[in-house]
């Protein structure tokens, strides 16, 4: 899972180089941020002593993965990007997203 966070955190760091210049202290900075996000809060939850901790860094984790998505569907919104362009992304999202529900459920088991 971590490994599939990290993909999607490169591709959207790709994608986030097409925004406008105008974009960099706005939505550029934001969607980068929130992707490295995903798969850092993994990696943070993992190293941490209890099942109880790891589980809150998933939820972490599952918030910046709907914030990539939220930032993706704005972007193709504004027309900085197009729904081809983002699909990669938003696919992993979804698949990562399934990944995080399914980790925290077991945490908490």
């Amino acid at each position: 899972m971590w490994n599939k966070a990290m993909d999607l955190a490169a591709i959207v760091y790709k994608l986030s180089e097409k925004l406008p210049r105008t974009e960099a202290f706005r939505l550029t900075s934001q969607i980068a941020g929130a992707a490295a996000s995903v798969a850092g809060n993994i990696a943070e939850g993992n190293g941490r002593s209890t099942k109880k901790d790891y589980a809150a860094f998933v939820s972490i984790a599952k918030g910046s993965l709907n914030e990539t998505e939220t930032y993706s569907l704005l972007a193709i919104r504004l027309k900085y990007l197009t729904q081809a362009e983002t699909e990669p992304a938003l696919r992993l999202c979804e698949e990562v997203g399934k990944m995080l529900v399914a980790l925290r459920r077991s945490l908490l088991a």
